[in-house]
């Protein structure tokens, strides 16, 4: 028989040795695990195969092998049925799952508009309803309060003035064939030598071969 899950959000984590589900908010998705259920068919199948081999090695001491392995086999005949494929075991997997609805239940709560099976983060006791159809007032008044201080924050940085400075495009000449120079030592229209001289002066860098300082005037050596 199938299982009818009260949501199909749901992860079933059950084993050979016990059972557990855990179910998901149809929301964030964060999900609650019911508590482990222990197999008795499975605790059962163990014990036969316990008392399998210990009658298997009784036997061996006293020289009757033979009926001793045959146990054992017949034990571990029995262990196979309980892996999680027996009528017994299917039998507690429904019982158990059932339990581990009414369970999950108490964590969650179906809303009455979208059906929705969500958890307590996204549950409007006020109203009611999930968050999705009734967000909750105060959350939505700080989340705008938050954004509308980002947008005043973004329009006061724009008509700020942050640089000072100018902004200007400056171009290398050449001192012998007065063409752009480009950026390399040497010219890159005649390729004369591009080193600069300091001002003595007023530090400022010069051409060589020019005679006076471009800023003070002062004759250059």
């Amino acid at each position: 028989m199938s299982l009818q899950p009260f949501t199909s959000n749901f992860a079933d984590n059950s084993t050979d040795a016990g059972f557990q589900f855990t179910f998901f908010c149809d929301l964030c998705r964060e999900g609650y695990k019911t508590k482990f259920v222990e197999s008795k068919t499975h605790k059962k199948a163990g014990l036969l195969r316990g008392l399998g081999r210990a009658v298997s090695i009784g036997t061996s001491l006293l020289g009757k092998y033979g009926t001793g392995y045959t146990i054992e086999r017949g034990a571990d005949i029995l262990t196979e049925r309980y892996q999680g494929m027996s009528p017994d075991w299917h039998k507690e997997h429904e019982v158990a799952f059932e339990l581990a609805q009414n369970e999950a239940k108490q964590h969650f709560h179906r809303c009455p508009k979208c059906k929705k099976w969500v958890c307590e983060n996204d549950w409007n006791e006020q109203e009611g309803l999930c968050v999705d159809d009734a967000p909750r007032v105060n959350v939505e008044v700080a989340a705008a309060k938050a954004q509308k201080a980002v947008q005043d924050i973004h329009e006061k940085a724009a008509g700020t003035q942050v640089f000072t400075g100018e902004i200007e495009s400056k171009q290398t000449l050449c001192s012998q064939c007065g063409k752009p120079a480009g950026e390399g030592k040497f010219c890159n229209n005649c390729g004369g030598p591009l080193d600069l001289i300091k001002c003595p002066k007023c530090g400022a860098k010069n051409f060589v071969g020019t005679r006076f300082c471009g800023e003070c005037g002062t004759k250059l050596g």
